[in-house]
């Protein structure tokens, strides 16, 4: 049970990574333009585009590599702690967007952070679930 839950969270997420990125090159641009922190050092497209494309990768990779799946899990648990600080600046400079448009749904939209990263360590094989961590520990019988 828990190897096909694993698996479709990783297929899941690798899924709604490829489609935001996309949509980071396409018709969502101009609203995550508008997420990018006036203090971020680089260009606010060249940020879209860039994250997009990395979303993109790491989504198709998370798919298509399932022997790499520890790595790609990483990899996206890292992505999301690394564009955190831009969701915060989000709630703090009450940047609407997405129809995040009250500080309390900016405010709510933090708590999903944590969500995504555990999404992608457990997608990626980090993260155990207790009954498959029990049956690891049972002593092999023979």
């Amino acid at each position: 049970m828990t190897t096909t839950a694993r698996t479709t969270a990783r297929l899941l997420l690798g899924a709604v990574m490829v489609g935001a990125g996309v949509a980071h090159l396409s018709t969502q641009r101009q609203e995550f333009r508008a997420q990018v922190p006036d203090w971020f050092p680089i260009d606010e497209d060249l940020t879209v585009v860039g994250s997009g494309v990395v979303e993109i990768g790491l989504g198709l990779a998370f798919i298509a590599l399932p022997g790499k799946q520890r790595l790609i899990g990483a990899l996206l648990a890292a992505f999301f702690v690394a564009i955190f600080p831009g969701n915060i600046a989000q709630y703090v400079e009450g940047i609407d967007a997405f129809g995040l448009d009250t500080d309390r749904k900016r405010l709510i939209r933090l708590f999903f952070q944590p969500v995504l990263v555990v999404w992608a360590l457990f997608g990626g094989g980090w993260l155990r679930v207790r009954a498959e961590s029990a049956r690891q520990d049972e002593p092999t019988r023979r």
